[in-house]
This record gives structure tokens, sequence and C-alpha cells, in this order.
């Protein structure tokens, strides 16, 4: 399994970036995809996720910001992030599990495969 996370980047604040994240080894639409985040000396914090049903998931400090969303046809789930405020500024990684309950899926530990990350830069 990999999951390959990319369209990182230096924004100004207000400004937009689409992250995306293509799996090889598995079916992204049978798994839970997430999008956590790692800013430096912080924890890793859960931001979106979208379900194999299509539901999707949001952390309160992006609801109404950002979107998770797939292309089946691509394998990719992508996390459009809008307003974006230098408090977003971290490491985005994408994870993917088979077998998550709804309970658990803010939490990292719960996650069997990540992606490598990718950074986003948000200027004030």
């Amino acid at each position: 399994v990999q999951l390959q996370a990319s369209g990182g980047g230096l924004v100004q604040a207000g400004g937009s970036l689409r992250l995306s994240c293509t799996a090889s080894g598995l079916t992204a639409s049978t798994y839970t995809m997430a999008w956590f985040r790692q800013a430096p000396g912080k924890e890793r914090e859960f931001v979106a996720a979208i379900r194999k049903g299509g539901f999707t998931y949001y952390s309160d400090s992006v609801k109404d910001r950002f979107t998770s969303s797939r292309d089946t046809a691509k394998n990719t789930v992508y996390l459009q992030m809008n307003n974006l405020k230098p408090e977003d500024t971290a490491v985005y990684y994408c994870a993917a599990d088979s077998g998550i309950i709804l309970s658990s899926l803010r939490y990292a530990r719960t996650y069997d495969h990540w992606g490598q990350g990718t950074q986003v830069t948000v200027s004030s």
C-alpha cells in the first residue's frame, strides 16, 4: 500500500490550495481516507475524513473552509482548502484504514496506512 500526497506549497492568508492523495494497493472508495496535519512542536491532529459511503467529517477549526472529496476513477482523494490562515501551516498527511468505526476516525493511531506528508505554509 502506498499513499502519495501532493499539492502543498506557500500561500498568503486568504488563499487556497488543493491537496491530493493518490492511493496504490488499495481502493480508496472502500476505505476511510483521512487528512491529518502536524505543526512544529505539536501533536498530529485530525483535519478531515471521507468514509466509503461518501460521508465527510471535519475538525471544528477547518469546517466551512476545507472540503474533502474523492475521484474513484483516479483512486485519489482531495482536500480543497480555502480561506487559509497562518495557523493552518503544517505538514499535511493522508491516511487510510479499512475498518474504522465512526468514534475512532479522528484518532491518528487508528489508521494503518500513511502517506509521506506535504508542507503547507500560510503567510500572514
